[in-house]
């Protein structure tokens, strides 16, 4: 299964979900992170290689991070040996396939295609509210983008539906801006519980720098044990996080 977005459509991109891949139990069966507990680093390789493939996209070297939910962006022209400790990566190179990990974070895709530029960002609540997303699209327009011409995607992730907190959380958010309680909504059976919206504070911010041209998925990675890992769904199900990641990824070419 992979998920594209119109607005991308010229652009070679996919968002992945769980299905379709060779791992087994807590990682069935696409999953494509070699930082989980998966027994086998080959299957990793191999569903990597499988969701690679089905992209169908003339680069064939993928490219993703060790993800470290904070706000660092990285300007990629080779694969490299190892993966950075960033949250997000931009590349001008037609030969690179990025790659985003995520089990209920956001994973946003953007591309201008015009200037030849384009990026993949693990949004988490942590890297967003650091600026992850303004800072890759800062990146993105120091090598030639502009807002005008960026296309932003939004992957499946964690919807306010699913995603409830508790007091410190609100504060913290209410603490960087008052303005964003329009990302909360109180749970009415639950004293001092509120859902939170991660993707619509991520689409707020992206509009705060300038980017129009957004589309969202509006998969629930949560909601849909069948099609998506989700870490917060595996902790309440089994009482720890060890589950699979899926990968989202873009190219120029």
């Amino acid at each position: 299964m992979m998920i594209r977005t119109e607005n991308l459509g010229d652009v070679a991109h996919g968002f992945f979900g769980r299905r379709g891949g060779v791992s087994l139990d807590d990682y069935d069966s696409l999953n494509c992170s070699f930082a989980t507990r998966d027994d086998s680093l080959a299957n990793v390789e191999e569903n990597r290689r499988r969701a690679v493939g089905h992209l169908h996209a003339k680069a064939t070297q993928l490219q993703t991070m060790k993800q470290v939910h904070k706000a660092d962006v990285l300007v990629v022209d080779k694969v490299l040996e190892d993966r950075p400790e960033v949250d997000a990566i931009v590349t001008r190179s037609p030969d690179i396939i990025l790659g985003v990990l995520t089990a209920d974070c956001v994973p946003i895709l953007l591309a201008d295609k015009k200037a030849g530029v384009v990026a993949a960002v693990h949004a988490g609540w942590p890297s967003a509210f650091q600026g992850i997303v303004l800072n890759s699209i800062a990146k993105m327009m120091q090598e030639g983008a502009s807002t005008s011409n960026i296309k932003m995607a939004i992957g499946p992730c964690i919807r306010k539906q699913s995603y409830e907190i508790d007091p410190p959380f609100y504060k913290r958010f209410l603490g960087q801006n008052e303005d964003h309680a329009q990302f909360f909504e109180e749970v009415a059976e639950k004293e001092d519980r509120w859902l939170f919206d991660l993707p619509a504070y991520v689409v707020h911010q992206a509009q705060y720098a300038g980017i129009t041209n957004i589309e969202d998925v509006k998969e629930d990675t949560y909601a849909n044990s069948r099609l998506f890992f989700s870490y917060r769904r595996h902790m309440h199900d089994h009482g720890h996080g060890h589950c699979g990641r899926q990968m989202s990824v873009i190219a120029l070419a």
